[in-house]
């Protein structure tokens, strides 16, 4: 025989022979001894966890023996009867605040805490299917629907409103669970239905919603297309008002170049004026000096200066000139003839 086999023979030989049984722990679970007959030590449940994935001998018949798994745990209340901790419908029922019937899925996530299991044995449940349909169930059934009946109805259909009020619940719940040595984890909701004529109602309500939309859609479009055009009236006039007093500044440009010509022209001819002027002015004053009358009679001689000179008298009894015909007197003379001669 292999020393081994040997060595586990002569253990489970001591063990029986003493009277002792094995007891073990899962991976994840907890065990609680509970003392009925105490030679040593105070009988009832002991007040130590056993560890998880260990094995341990107590005599029978005086001692009992469980285990609590310490697993996170899910309950699921849905309206499915291919989910969920039960094969029926078991969603939760409630009104919202506005009076809308609704039904809920819910799942509570939770997990016991390992050092109140000796606790949790003695005075809230002996098991874990205890502890979830007895407990947790019976509490999360109940708390939620108050909180999750505060929201309106509109506001189930927004997912923040839905994850505020899980938090909310999941808070709720952990006042109530935690002394028992239950942490609650999360509180999740999956779908949810409205009866049927609210729904109708939701339905015909997201259509006029559309209906609505598309119109301010189009109103939308209509105001835009409106500004376009008003923006591009605006640059036609802004463009015309633009052409205009450019026409201004340049008929104002080409008048004050106008009017600093006529100035100039202006200052100019009354410059020749008083040139004239003193020159006249001077020569009046040479011709009323000594000097003046013969430069008139100089001038005079300039002017007759090749001139046909006639006397004509003109004395009482002579020829009146208001009545004489100049010209028959000119024939008369033959002086017609004298300007073809030099």
């Amino acid at each position: 025989m292999k020393p081994f086999s040997f060595i586990f023979v002569l253990m489970m030989a001591v063990i029986t022979l003493s009277g002792c049984v094995p007891h073990t722990t899962g991976g994840t679970e907890v065990g609680v001894r509970t003392r009925k007959i105490a030679f040593s030590g105070q009988k009832g449940v002991e007040d130590r966890i056993y560890a998880p994935g260990a094995t341990y001998f107590f005599l029978p018949y005086i001692n009992d023996w469980h285990v609590f798994d310490t697993r996170l745990q899910n309950l699921e209340m849905t309206f499915s009867k291919a989910r969920g901790d039960r094969k029926t419908q078991d969603d939760l029922v409630f009104k919202t605040i506005d009076g809308n019937d609704i039904s809920l899925d819910v799942i509570i996530a939770y997990r016991i805490d390992p050092a109140r299991a000796p606790y949790i044995l003695q005075y809230v449940a002996g098991n874990d299917s205890l502890l979830k349909d007895k407990i947790v169930r019976t509490v999360a059934r109940s708390k939620p629907r108050d909180i999750f009946g505060e929201l309106k109805t509109e506001a189930f259909y927004v997912a923040e409103a839905r994850e505020t009020q899980s938090k909310k619940a999941r808070e709720e719940l952990q006042k109530i669970l935690g002394p028992m040595g239950i942490i609650v984890e999360k509180v999740l909701t999956n779908d949810y239905r409205f009866n049927a004529d609210y729904t109708k109602a939701i339905e015909d309500k997201k259509v006029a919603d559309q209906q609505v939309e598309k119109n301010r859609s189009a109103q939308h479009a209509a105001r835009e297309e409106y500004k376009r055009k008003l923006e591009e009236a605006k640059g036609e006039v802004n463009k015309l008002i633009a052409d205009a007093d450019g026409q201004y500044l340049k008929a104002k440009i080409e008048a004050d170049v106008y009017m600093e010509q006529q100035q100039l022209l202006a200052q100019a001819i009354k410059a020749e004026g008083i040139a004239d002027a003193k020159g006249i002015q001077e020569m009046n004053t040479a011709l009323s000096g000594s000097g003046g009358k013969a430069i008139v009679k100089l001038k005079i001689a300039e002017a007759l200066q090749d001139k046909h000179i006639i006397l004509l008298p003109t004395s009482e009894g002579g020829m009146n000139l208001k009545t004489t015909n100049m010209n028959q007197l000119i024939e008369t003379l033959g002086i017609k003839s004298l300007p073809g001669k030099k």
